[in-house]
């Protein structure tokens, strides 16, 4: 048998159980909360994106964390075209951009 054992579902609903997987994708360390919310952010859909982020600051996450480029996530959010409504998310919940030389 070839192919994936469970194939690709899109616009799938996730269980709260599945979102807060993303809590705990990473070793906390320099740029892990970052890191967290950029990997929830490439793989879900706007409203799993707006839970997760209420559970990652239920969590103790940092919304504000920094990549290595000094952005965080609500500046790269902010810049994509279909960035809307997961910008709104994180706004939402505290979330702030930087003031990065240059931009």
């Amino acid at each position: 048998m070839s192919g994936p054992d469970k194939p690709k579902v899109i616009g799938e609903e996730w269980s709260d159980e599945r979102v807060k997987s993303f809590l705990v994708a990473e070793p906390r360390g320099e740029g892990s909360d970052y890191t967290a919310l950029l990997k929830a952010y490439r793989a879900m859909r706007a409203e799993d994106f707006e839970r997760f982020v209420g559970f990652f600051v239920e969590a103790g996450g940092n919304l504000n964390d920094t990549g290595e480029d000094g952005e965080t996530i609500l500046d790269l959010v902010s810049q994509h075209r279909k960035g809307k409504d997961y910008a709104i998310a994180l706004e939402k919940v505290g979330a702030k951009k930087t003031t990065v030389a240059g931009s």
